[in-house]
């Protein structure tokens, strides 16, 4: 595990800020157009690693969507290919305890100094701790399940051994880690958290604010310029989903909505069955992906269930690198007629397909094909939403609202999460706007305010994203006419990685001027 402590920190706040100053001797204008671009995107993350190291967000490693210790759990479910990793697994595994105290030494420090998630929104996010402090024997602890799995090809005496010598250090020194962090959130760091929620009072509160939305939209907007870019954005919905709704026969949007809520038709009553339901949407987006993409990814993906002591407070569904991460908790809450927009964002062409395109692009430097720019990549996952109806991935008025909710969800973000942490909004005052425009049901609702008052900033980058996506698509189509080709847009903004939004729009414009051609043709004349 890496070493987090303050000293190290601030090691790392002198070593980023070194390197920029040796970036800063670089001129962009005697660089090549790949390196440029290397240079600016770059640039983007060197600025927001510093930020997190001057604005200390070591100190709060946990929010109530995410915690180190969740993570840290997550890591056990590895496959362990022979023995050399077997044995670096061991070595890591003895670092788990000093990992854990140093996290619990910085956010001593977070909370002294009134840095850290607000109280309201961490309630009962120690249920991760309380399993791996109060297990019964080390036998139970999910640390040992690699050792569990190990291939024949390392023979039993090695991998009894190996199963024996991770029980004695899961024994004398995660658990007990466990132990202590359990004991110090319990009595010394829950009851310490700030009780306001608002970004802005917290230290330097106004400038760390600033510096969340411009990591997170890749912008120079300011929290009250998107807060009314919000407020239009779900007006226009609003327009879409009234439409819609009198199309398909109901009086208004909330009289269908409220049916919509209330039928039981658009509900699974099983999570194999939600599963199920979930991998026939991937299915038929693979059946017409070659109609929208000039490339597809080699890599793949599964649908997992996330663990069941997150699975109350996480989202609906999540998608990376050969996972999409589907929400079965509550079932009641897991509406079907959102599903199809759930599946295109969060796995294909959304998430799982923009990351696997990432990580085969090997002609980019790995800080582009292995990092995470989020207002691309949440807006490329929006924007997937809104390709379904071209993609006739919505088959009944009912997913097209569901579709139309999903976008109208992500707007009201954009009014929100300034409105939390500039603007003065209450908590109960977030709930109520995000109830009266979305069809999110009640718990849904509560969990995603928290989300937004926890992680400032990050809410704001998925609608801002999407509306740059479909400005540039629409400068495209009007410039090259007759020439523009979906395919080829679509294949240039999957083959840049993940880049901030001012260089995505610079690149189309490259297109624009090159007449259109996706950068792959190359590639398949061959």
């Amino acid at each position: 595990m890496p070493d987090w402590s303050a000293q190290r920190q601030a090691e790392r706040l002198a070593f980023w800020q070194g390197i920029r100053a040796e970036l800063a001797d670089i001129d962009p204008a005697d660089l090549s157009h790949e390196e440029s671009v290397n240079y600016r995107v770059y640039q983007h993350q060197l600025t927001s690693l510093i930020d997190q190291q001057r604005f200390r967000l070591y100190e709060c490693p946990a929010n109530s969507d995410t915690t180190f210790w969740s993570a840290l759990i997550a890591q056990t479910k590895r496959q362990l290919a022979d023995a050399a990793q077997a044995d670096d697994y061991l070595a890591q595994l003895g670092t788990v305890a000093r990992y854990i105290d140093q996290n619990v030494d910085n956010m001593r420090s977070g909370i002294r100094r009134g840095f850290g998630p607000p109280q309201v929104t961490m309630a009962d996010r120690d249920v991760a701790i309380r399993r791996m402090a109060e297990l019964p024997d080390a036998q139970s602890s999910p640390f040992l399940d690699p050792f569990r799995t190990l291939p024949e090809s390392i023979g039993a005496v090695d991998r009894s051994d190996l199963l024996e010598r991770g029980e004695a250090v899961v024994l004398a020194e995660v658990q007990p880690a466990f132990a202590r962090l359990l004991e110090f959130y319990t009595t010394e760091y829950y009851p310490h958290l700030p009780q306001k929620i608002d970004a802005a009072s917290l230290p330097d509160g106004e400038a760390y604010y600033q510096a969340q939305l411009a990591e997170y939209t890749t912008t120079g907007l300011t929290g009250e310029q998107i807060h009314q870019i919000g407020l239009d954005a779900v007006a226009g919905l609003h327009d879409e989903m009234r439409a819609v709704a009198s199309d398909a026969g109901f009086p208004d949007e909330q009289a269908m909505l409220e049916f919509m809520r209330t039928d039981p038709q658009f509900y699974e009553t099983s999570e194999i069955g939600l599963l199920r339901r979930a991998a026939w949407h991937a299915k038929r987006f693979d059946g017409v992906a070659h109609l929208y993409f000039g490339r597809l990814p080699r890599m793949g993906f599964g649908i997992e269930q996330p663990d069941p002591d997150i699975a109350p407070y996480y989202t609906a569904g999540r998608g990376g690198w050969r996972r999409y991460i589907l929400n079965t908790y509550n079932l009641p809450a897991r509406k079907l007629y959102s599903l199809p927009a759930l599946t295109l964002h969060e796995a294909a062409p959304g998430h799982c397909f923009q990351s696997a395109m990432a990580l085969e692009m090997t002609e980019h430097p790995d800080f582009r094909r292995r990092t995470y720019t989020s207002a691309y990549g949440e807006g490329w996952g929006l924007y997937t939403e809104r390709l379904g109806v071209e993609m006739g991935m919505y088959e009944t008025p009912f997913e097209l609202m569901g579709m139309l909710s999903y976008q109208m969800w992500r707007a009201v973000r954009l009014v929100v999460d300034p409105g939390i942490h500039l603007l003065g909004w209450t908590r109960e005052q977030a709930q109520r706007y995000l109830a009266e425009n979305t069809a999110l049901n009640d718990h849904e609702v509560v969990t995603e305010v928290d989300r937004y008052i926890s992680w400032p900033g990050q809410a704001a980058s998925y609608y801002l994203g999407m509306l740059e996506i479909l400005r540039l698509r629409r400068t495209a189509e009007d410039a090259l006419g007759d020439r523009f080709s979906l395919r080829a847009f679509h294949d240039l903004v999957l083959s840049l990685g993940s880049v901030p939004l001012t260089v995505l729009a610079d690149e189309v414009g490259r297109f624009i001027a090159d007449g259109g051609v996706s950068p792959f043709d190359d590639q398949r004349q061959h």
